[in-house]
């Protein structure tokens, strides 16, 4: 038991902010404070690059993380990294690999310095977890601060059950509480509703996604990608201490670059201003003037 005072001062370290990323201006200027401890949970539609988004910004806050993926490999996921290093093509890292030598070593050794530990297998199930969990304090004498799963319905029987999906975001913010890490959790939002086709490339709003479970997170972010400008669309659906949007309305733009697996701020273009037509008119004109 705890008075509100000492509560507040043992949890004070863990609800700090987390590192920006310079690509998440525009959503940070929206009052969006993803905070250490928290679960946060990132939801779209199919293709919409949550994978490498979340990838992203793991690699770019650059904390201890332990990345679970049940929905890519092994190579995709290494391979997405190292583009993100070299600033080589997905394909470029594929080629360079598969030619060995120089090449092969020049992209081992770009990743020498991540903080990402991966777990790969499908299902994901709660024994994994905990046995990772035991393996990575072994290792490194401490929690990972950042804790992805990807994705929600890859858990060991909630590819359709909402009682098992529940049960999954039970353990997530359970997990988070006991070690004081960030969970970030990969979601679906629904491909059938209306939206999805009068409007594929906004962020769905808070009750297109999967099983109404956006609202037990601390903080829910729905995106959405635009194929034709590769223009990424993020919007907060839900924040427990901050500014929110469950219509998804309201969303912060930012470029995607899949074949780099990176995002980037979206520069805004300065369109000239129209100059002002000459000085006359047809009376001056008639009059000499």
């Amino acid at each position: 038991m705890l008075t509100p005072g000492r509560a507040l001062a043992q949890n004070a370290e863990s609800g700090r902010e987390l590192p920006r990323v310079d690509a998440f201006a525009d959503l940070y200027a929206m009052g969006v404070r993803p905070r250490h401890g928290e679960v946060v949970m990132i939801a779209g539609r199919s293709g919409t690059q949550k994978s490498g988004f979340a990838l992203f910004w793991a690699a770019q806050m650059n904390l201890p993380t332990l990345y679970f993926s049940a929905d890519m490999s092994a190579f995709t996921a290494s391979s997405r990294l190292a583009s993100m290093a070299t600033r080589d093509t997905t394909e470029m890292v594929e080629a360079g690999m598969a030619e060995g030598g120089k090449y092969r070593q020049a992209y081992i050794d770009a990743l020498a310095d991540s903080k990402i530990t991966f777990s790969f297998g499908s299902p994901i199930s709660w024994r994994a977890v905990d046995e990772e969990l035991e393996a990575y304090v072994e290792l490194w004498d401490a929690y990972p601060q950042v804790i992805v799963m990807d994705n929600l319905m890859d858990f060991e029987g909630a590819e359709s059950d909402y009682t098992e999906q529940m049960a999954v975001m039970q353990g997530a913010t359970e997990l988070a509480r006991h070690t004081g890490a960030t969970v970030i959790l990969l979601h679906h939002a629904s491909d059938k509703a209306w939206e999805a086709k009068s409007s594929p490339w906004s962020p769905p709003s808070r009750d297109q996604i999967k099983g109404g479970l956006s609202e037990k997170p601390e903080l829910s972010l729905s995106v959405a990608l635009d194929p034709t400008s590769m223009a990424y669309h993020v919007a907060c659906v839900k924040q427990r201490m901050g500014p929110c949007d469950p219509t998804a309305q309201r969303y912060a733009t930012m470029v995607c670059e899949p074949e780099y697996t990176r995002f980037r701020k979206a520069e805004i273009r300065q369109v000239a201003a129209p100059q002002p037509a000459a000085d006359w008119s047809p009376t001056k004109v008639l009059l000499g003037s």
